[in-house]
């Protein structure tokens, strides 16, 4: 019934999509111990998380009915983009899947507490379990980019990952390309020819046998 927005004139908060916050291996060992102290029964939702890159209005909008164990994926009728995404899941999502599938009939809304109650979010207990693991400036969506980031250091390529992330573009994925180190330094090192000084590798060098420069000649 309201004609015009009341908000129209409030200055929109730009969002800084550049950040890239993940969590770091011992963070993790931290937050965990305080879930599985304090909330253990959104341990599913952690790991449903760390293993889908689901963002948050996906996974607590997700439904059964978008679910297929059997083919080991799952499905985001529409994503932030407009667009459908198919997740594949692996052994730890389908886990943590096969846990929550306790908790009701199988159908309806996937992420529910232990009586069966459908969550909308999960900040009620992941900010509480953040804070007390004393792990700073990190979100929900942080676990997104740690789902991107590892797949990034474990060697997956930045166009496979754009398509697990739903990304439209690829230059959204790209910010991730600088947490392989190993990848990016087997570049340049073929730039040293085989067998550079300093290196202990002499089997996997794919570098190009030096060869001497062509004398150009240039005839007025």
């Amino acid at each position: 019934m309201v004609k015009e927005n009341p908000a129209r004139l409030v200055k929109h908060r730009l969002v800084n999509n550049a950040r890239i916050r993940w969590l770091a291996p011992e963070e993790e060992a931290r937050l965990r111990v305080v879930i599985e102290n304090r909330y253990p029964e959104h341990l599913p939702e952690l790991e449903l998380a760390l293993n889908t890159g689901l963002r948050l209005s996906e996974m607590y909008g997700l439904t059964w009915e978008s679910v297929n164990a059997s083919r080991r994926i799952l499905t985001v009728s529409r994503s932030k983009n407009g667009e459908m995404r198919h997740v594949p899941l692996n052994v730890t999502a389908l886990a943590a899947l096969s846990e929550l599938r306790k908790r009701g009939d199988g159908t309806g809304r996937v992420i529910r507490n232990t009586k069966g109650v459908p969550l909308s979010d999960p900040r009620h207990w992941f900010e509480p379990s953040v804070r007390s693991a004393k792990i700073r400036d990190f979100s929900w969506h942080c676990l997104r980019h740690t789902f991107a980031s590892r797949l990034v250091m474990a060697g997956v390529d930045l166009r496979t990952i754009q398509e697990l992330l739903g990304h439209k573009s690829i230059a959204m994925t790209v910010r991730y390309s600088h947490l392989a180190p190993a990848h990016t330094l087997a570049a340049v090192e073929r730039l040293a020819g085989p067998n550079p000084e300093g290196s202990t590798d002499t089997k996997t060098s794919t570098a190009t046998p030096e060869r001497s420069m062509p004398v150009l000649v240039y005839v007025q």
